[in-house]
């Protein structure tokens, strides 16, 4: 290997490994806007509204960020945006039912998800391997939560909520890999970027007014500097780090680098708030980051194998 191809990979998981941190910092700062007085149901609608300003003045750059055919209207703006709503609230019940670790653990759930739907849906094999890793998973998912905290977070979700947020955030997520899969190569990840969280912006303004949880605006400057911080850092800056990752190394150390997220989530709910792993929780974090990574690894050996 030579110096120029080992700067492009350092730089590579540099990129991953900031994606991950960065969007490590979802929970901490969701947690913070709690006791800011801000709705749960409503941070995620404000999270991309911000979030989307930023990807139209990109497009002020790149007009053809606007343009896509019908099919990708419908597919990506209309079906990826409503993956995309379903995440924002539902992943914001499960950092204040679950804590902040626990939440970040159900979501590491999703890559089990996309193992197995990827089968019937792209035609990927379900090897022996991937599923012993998909049951650690779950299992460390299972006791993360049952050894984690909610302390700073005075919502009154439960933790049966939590888990069902968690579930339905790690379902989303992986509806959202699929999706992208399908979708990425044939229209570029900021097209994509761009037409769900539009379509996530549509949704959440239809349907959180007929529930009646209509989006209502951070009452304090600290909660807009915190919904802002969200949206410049996990909607936009991780977003970019991980594409920018994904073009130095291949997909499988990409997503490997990128685990490291529920454990800067589990550390600064630590920190901040205090939220502690029991001995168990903190068992059930460290298998749900190996059988994670240890599927992607298993990705990229049958991916060699395969050329």
């Amino acid at each position: 290997m030579n110096a120029t191809t080992r700067r492009t990979r350092l730089t590579g998981y540099a990129c991953a490994l900031g994606a991950g941190s960065i969007w490590g910092t979802t929970g901490p700062l969701s947690t913070l806007l709690y006791a800011q007085g801000a709705a749960i149901t409503g941070i995620g609608f404000w999270r991309l509204a911000i979030g989307i300003l930023g990807l139209v003045a990109f497009g002020l750059w790149r007009r053809d960020l606007f343009r896509a055919d019908a099919r990708g209207w419908l597919l990506v703006g209309v079906g990826g945006g409503a993956l995309v709503a379903l995440f924002e609230v539902a992943y914001q019940y499960a950092i204040s039912g679950a804590g902040v670790a626990g939440a970040a653990a159900l979501l590491y759930t999703a890559p089990v998800l996309v193992a197995i739907l990827a089968g019937p849906l792209l035609g990927e094999r379900l090897t022996p391997l991937r599923l012993v890793l998909a049951v650690l998973v779950m299992v460390g998912a299972g006791l993360t939560v049952r050894g984690g905290s909610t302390a700073g977070v005075s919502v009154g979700t439960t933790r049966l909520e939590g888990v069902v947020g968690g579930a339905l955030a790690a379902l989303s997520y992986a509806g959202t890999t699929l999706l992208a899969r399908y979708a990425v190569p044939r229209y570029g990840p900021a097209r994509v970027l761009f037409l769900e969280i539009l379509g996530g912006i549509v949704w959440l303004g239809i349907l959180l007014p007929l529930t009646g949880h209509a989006p209502v605006a951070p009452a304090t400057t600290s909660a807009w500097a915190f919904i802002a911080v969200l949206a410049a850092g996990t909607v936009l800056l991780a977003n970019v780090l991980f594409f920018n990752a994904a073009k130095r190394i291949d997909a499988a150390p990409t997503a490997v680098a990128a685990t490291i997220e529920p454990v800067v989530a589990a550390s600064l709910a630590f920190a901040i708030f205090g939220q502690r792993l029991t001995t168990l929780g903190a068992a059930g974090l460290v298998l749900v980051v190996g059988g994670v990574a240890g599927g992607y690894l298993e990705e990229a050996k049958l991916a060699v194998r395969d050329t």
